[in-house]
């Protein structure tokens, strides 16, 4: 997903107009999960896999208008 924002005068009046663009994705993935085998005695143990998340972040501010 892409993400992006652009503020233009309504107007028509030529000054700068802000400029933004920010994307804040969160991203999880879950892992498959582990198995142990322990000796002695033969025992099976599951353990759940773990899950990752990342929340990057990318922002540009600054400003645009008619020379």
């Amino acid at each position: 997903m892409s993400c992006s924002s652009l503020c233009v005068p309504s107007c028509g009046v030529a000054t700068p107009a802000p400029l933004a663009d920010t994307c804040n994705e969160p991203c999880v993935r879950q892992c498959p999960d582990s198995t142990v085998v322990i000796q002695p005695p033969a025992s099976v143990v599951t353990f759940p896999g773990p899950i990752l998340s990342s929340f990057p972040q990318q922002s540009a501010v600054g400003s645009a208008g008619v020379p």
